[in-house]
């Protein structure tokens, strides 16, 4: 499927389907479990192209398995191994409960300190997997809305410092629910 892609401020905000572990950025955020133990789904394709580097870091940075932790809703930062990117940007989004336990601001929290710690170590571009809603089970259209007006809010805050955001998705339903969601963004 080609690739959609909207401007927001001075920057681009893109969706595509693929493999977010051969897409070429300067930062990839990964969708990460609490532990960050590694695990399946997006987290786990990350690990094994990134190789045991990653989990090295994560270990330096914040501490062996059992011991770190990062909440729900927050995001850290490693190096990227043999990933094609500098960095990996660990994002934990919430588990899908049904709407009632604050999904919709703990994910939005997700993608907002993501593109934080992207600005904060200079990334020009960063992709995106769909955070939470793979075996999470937030729901496709819910989680793409989420998405995708969260980072086209940042971007519009944040001035050109983010030049591109790439949402790299892996199934034909999650980018046929992120298309639309981006074809219903207010105009930049």
């Amino acid at each position: 499927m080609p690739a959609m892609e909207v401007p927001i401020g001075t920057s681009r905000l893109a969706i595509v389907r693929g493999d977010i572990t051969r897409v070429e950025a300067h930062a990839i955020v990964n969708a990460a479990n609490e532990s960050l133990a590694g695990g399946g789904g997006v987290d786990g394709a990350i690990h094994r192209a990134g190789g045991p580097a990653i989990m090295a870091d994560l270990e330096r940075r914040y501490g062996a398995i059992g011991v770190r932790r990062c909440p729900t809703g927050r995001a850290v930062l490693t190096d990227s191994g043999e990933l094609p990117a500098r960095w990996v940007i660990h994002a934990v989004g919430p588990r899908w409960r049904g709407g009632g336990d604050d999904e919709p601001e703990l994910l939005a929290g997700a993608y907002r300190m993501s593109m934080e710690l992207a600005r904060e170590v200079g990334a020009r571009t960063v992709t995106f997997p769909a955070i939470s809603c793979g075996i999470y089970g937030y729901p496709l259209d819910q989680g793409a809305r989420v998405a995708l007006r969260t980072i086209a809010g940042t971007l519009r805050e944040q001035s050109g410092e983010i030049e591109r955001v790439t949402f790299v998705l892996f199934s034909a339903d999650t980018y046929d629910a992120f298309g639309d969601e981006l074809g219903r963004l207010p105009p930049a």
